[in-house]
């Protein structure tokens, strides 16, 4: 695997042993990018180590919630209503319309606690919500791997 930057290296490799603790044998790693995956519930979630600024780095936790529906504004609408009431993270859209719930922790200040209820919120989170929006609005939970 290469990495963009220093930082990052030693951040992924920082992480990796919590990783290990935090899931054991369910956490996967990708062997051609810095990121692994875990699987909460029924959301699958995807933690990213990418650089950004000079030498700093993001840990992102990325758990996509719903594939295939109809974005509509009622759905939006419902969305950016539950962004206000959660505490860590976002709802969002990628590039396909598929609904995510992520949150982004820096990575060199990160603690072990911090890794973990970044990843556990998001998990949580995305579980909490995939069956409530494909029940009022339709789609497919996506409780498999998207990359």
């Amino acid at each position: 695997m290469e990495f963009e930057t220093d930082t990052q290296r030693e951040v992924y490799e920082k992480i990796e042993p919590w990783m290990k603790e935090l899931f054991g044998i369910f956490v996967k790693k990708r062997e051609d990018t810095p990121y692994f995956g875990v699987s909460i519930g029924s959301a699958y979630v995807h933690v990213g180590v990418q650089p950004f600024e000079d030498d700093r780095v993001a840990i992102t936790s990325r758990a996509y919630v719903v594939t295939d529906v109809e974005i509509e504004p009622q759905l939006m609408e419902f969305l950016l209503r539950e962004n206000d009431k959660v505490r860590f993270g976002a709802f969002g859209l990628d590039k396909d319309l598929d609904v995510f719930f992520e949150h982004s922790i820096e990575g060199t200040t990160c603690d072990f606690d911090g890794l973990k209820n970044a990843i556990l919120a998001v998990g949580y989170t995305a579980d909490q919500y995939d069956d409530q929006i494909v029940d009022r609005w339709g789609g497919k939970r996506a409780a498999i791997e998207k990359v």
